[in-house]
């Protein structure tokens, strides 16, 4: 019985994949957490911004082809210069920040949009 539920799992189809579209580039928001300073900056791929003690680095982001305004997904790398270190590597969904989101003591920084060309 469980080598015919393996084999059946084994055989399933993969679910469709939704087609998405590369944005140019993405517009993301930090918080200062300890003075409420927030602010909003755009950034094409491959390019980077400094703020406060982080270094934010957008890779990629990309949002489904049929409604790019609906979602956004962001890979970003950020970099906090105290620690030296990357503090965060992945990839940040606009609509739930929170499934993957900077774990940091005094910054927030969480994804928009991404822009289209």
């Amino acid at each position: 019985m469980i080598r015919v539920a393996l084999l059946a799992l084994l055989m399933a189809t993969p679910a469709a994949a939704q087609a998405v579209t590369e944005g140019r580039g993405a517009e993301l928001r930090w918080l200062d957490k300890m003075s409420g300073e927030t602010a909003d900056v755009e950034l094409s791929r491959g390019q980077a911004a400094v703020w406060g003690r982080l270094t934010i680095q957008l890779d990629s982001c990309r949002s489904p082809a049929d409604n790019s305004t609906s979602e956004a997904w962001a890979h970003l790398t950020i970099r906090d210069s105290v620690a030296d270190k990357a503090v965060f590597n992945g990839w940040m969904l606009a609509s739930s920040p929170a499934l993957s989101a900077l774990d940091h003591p005094r910054y927030d920084v969480w994804v928009l949009r991404c822009l289209q060309s």
